[in-house]
């Protein structure tokens, strides 16, 4: 467990910082499941080797891994496998596939794929990250919201507005998407480009809903499971806003 915790402890910091770039965080998720992945086919023998030494240290009995694990609950019936099986299979890997699994569930192939293309519009850097093919997916991604002819009109306007602001010194220090949003409406662009600021709105606003399932996962609980739909609603404007509410 103190490896794991380890392991996940950059991704969980990196994930709850407001200014985190949605790239570097889509391939810290996928760091922490290959660290993960590689430690469940390789990390038995280095705990082993850890846990030998601390009870070596203590002078606790250690458990010969080649002998037949015996059930505790039926020391009579043979079980057929070793103990290193039994600590493996029944111990080390269901903890690690869990997490594994969990972090699959979370950040699934839909999810990743979009954050990838949503960075695209990053203003960090002065749109370093930027990709007009990404940008052009991404509205793809997004059927309701463009018509065939705005997504043909949409191939031009992004290489105009991205040579533009990249130009502006008023974007220079932008470093998050809903922060170009607000610099667009105050310089007008939004108007000129109403199709790239319609891409970024959808973005910022998948953005904002993801963390706000996020965080309902934090407030209704196993311990707050009947928790009624207009105390979750203010329970959660709290826990989503603290910055505001530290400020009442």
């Amino acid at each position: 467990m103190k490896y794991i915790l380890g392991v996940t402890s950059t991704l969980c910091q990196a994930l709850q910082r407001k200014d985190q770039d949605m790239l570097n965080a889509t391939k810290l998720v996928k760091l922490t499941e290959e660290g993960l992945k590689s430690y469940q086919l390789e990390g038995f023998d280095s705990l082993l080797e850890d846990v030998t030494s601390f009870c070596s240290k203590y002078d606790i009995e250690v458990v010969d891994m080649k002998t037949e694990y015996v059930d505790p609950r039926y020391r009579r019936k043979k079980t057929g496998i070793t103990n290193r099986h039994h600590y493996v299979v029944n111990n080390f890997n269901p903890v690690l596939d869990m997490q594994i699994q969990k972090l699959g569930n979370r950040f699934n192939e839909v999810t990743t794929k979009l954050l990838t293309k949503m960075s695209s519009l990053s203003p960090s850097c002065n749109f370093s990250v930027y990709s007009k093919v990404n940008l052009l997916n991404l509205g793809e991604m997004y059927p309701c919201d463009f018509d065939f002819d705005e997504k043909e009109k949409l191939v031009y306007e992004l290489g105009h507005c991205i040579t533009n602001v990249k130009e502006d010194k008023r974007f220079a220090n932008l470093r998050a998407l809903g922060d170009l949003a607000k610099m667009m409406v105050k310089t007008r662009l939004h108007i000129d480009y109403s199709l790239v600021y319609r891409l970024i709105k959808l973005s910022v606003a998948t953005a904002s809903v993801e963390n706000c399932f996020s965080s309902m996962k934090n407030m209704k609980t196993d311990l707050r499971n009947r928790i009624g739909d207009e105390y979750m609603n203010d329970s959660c404007i709290c826990y989503i806003k603290r910055e505001f509410l530290q400020q009442v």
